[in-house]
């Protein structure tokens, strides 16, 4: 007899196999596999992937739905918060995003916690709310010093407001 954390163990390894496949463009392969693990033994983070494969085949709402079910199993964890916003972002629903980005801001557990700020960044820019999106950069920055697409960003926007 399997033990739940065998089943965890598994659908942790298949999670993994998932998201090479997605970083080789396999995706029929990587969903499948999500699937195959949340099957096994459901969690926050297979949900969150198999939702953002679905994305990448424009099922949207398919991937917003396996984001509130990594919610409710781990309201934690916060990418699905960010990934809801960034869905949102992708059919022009910039306020329906905001609140999701806010809750992806302050989740416990969330890597790479700089993206809801650039997200948010983006929004606000869109908007013409400059010191609004500065702000979210310099956020963003402060998270990701190193990161110098940031810093362009912020120079970008700091130019438009002179």
């Amino acid at each position: 007899m399997v033990d739940q954390r065998e089943k965890h163990e598994k659908a942790t390894a298949l999670v993994d196999e998932g998201l090479r496949a997605q970083q080789a463009g396999e995706m029929d392969t990587a969903i499948a596999l999500y699937r195959d693990s949340i099957d096994l033994c459901p969690t926050a983070e297979a949900h969150t992937y198999l939702g953002w494969a679905l994305s990448y085949q424009g099922k949207l709402d398919e991937a917003i739905s396996n984001c509130h079910q990594a919610i409710a199993i781990d309201p934690d964890f916060g990418n699905p918060y960010n990934d809801i916003g960034v869905y949102l972002m992708q059919r022009n629903q910039p306020d329906e995003a905001i609140p999701w980005l806010e809750k992806a801001k302050l989740a416990s557990r969330y890597e790479p916690r700089h993206y809801p700020y650039i997200n948010l960044g983006h929004i606000y820019a869109a908007r013409g709310e400059l010191i609004k999106a500065i702000d979210e950069f310099k956020g963003a920055l402060k998270l990701a010093p190193g990161d110098d697409r940031i810093r362009g960003q912020l120079a970008e926007l700091s130019a438009k407001l002179n």
